[in-house]
């Protein structure tokens, strides 16, 4: 059972690159938005920032990149495919296998948002193991997170504002967390007093993921 799920994941995530590398102007416009936002900020700010500035700035970017690159989950697929899709995998087979495809696209996101965020404004972190493990944590809980709510909102007719609404409640725990992280390692060196929000990340990621996977299904065979 589980070799026949982890077949089924490994084959829908080789699917959904696939896919991404055919509707490379999808991907194309991410990245334009990511940059084009971060180059408005260099010009707005200047680099006259502080640290606070600086973390606010970075989270607002990379949250609103994330909505902007997950919300596609379930939007470029039409209603004979999740038929398909029905038929050859079972649904924690499929939320699973956007999940990780969408974790593999939010880090890489992450990771270029983080490398121009240094080129244009600058390098505040101190602790840099600590604020790269909360923006992989981040990329996680963000992956996870949006893409339930991607699948809810292609339920109601693929409405985008309908998966921002259901995804705040949920979000702002997870940014507060991953905000709090990401102060401490731009302001101390050290791990100390880090480990219970590292603790409180892990748990919201696990929750997220543990009740997608059970709720997934009901919602597949609506």
């Amino acid at each position: 059972m589980l070799h026949m799920l982890l077949n089924e994941i490994k084959y829908l995530v080789e699917k959904e690159i696939k896919l991404e590398l055919k509707q490379k102007y999808v991907l194309n416009g991410i990245l334009l938005y990511l940059i084009s936002t971060i180059f408005v900020t260099y010009l707005a700010f200047d680099r006259v920032i502080d640290v606070e500035t600086w973390n606010s700035l970075f989270w607002i970017i990379l949250l609103f990149v994330a909505v902007n690159g997950i919300s596609k989950s379930f939007v470029q697929e039409s209603p004979a495919r999740h038929l398909y899709y029905y038929t050859i995998a079972s649904p924690q087979s499929i939320l699973l296998a956007k999940v990780i495809y969408n974790l593999l696209l939010m880090s890489i996101l992450s990771v270029l948002s983080f490398s121009f965020f240094l080129l244009l404004m600058g390098n505040m972190v101190m602790n840099m193991v600590l604020f790269l493990s909360a923006l992989l944590l981040g990329s996680l809980g963000l992956a996870s997170i949006l893409t339930m709510m991607a699948a809810i909102a292609s339920r109601a007719s693929n409405n985008f504002s309908l998966m921002a609404i259901l995804s705040f409640p949920i979000v702002l725990p997870l940014l507060t967390t991953l905000m709090k992280i990401s102060h401490l390692s731009l302001t101390a060196a050290q791990w100390s007093g880090n480990w219970g929000l590292i603790i409180i990340l892990l748990t919201i990621n696990i929750t997220v993921i543990i009740l997608a996977y059970l709720l997934f299904p009901y919602l597949w065979r609506d």
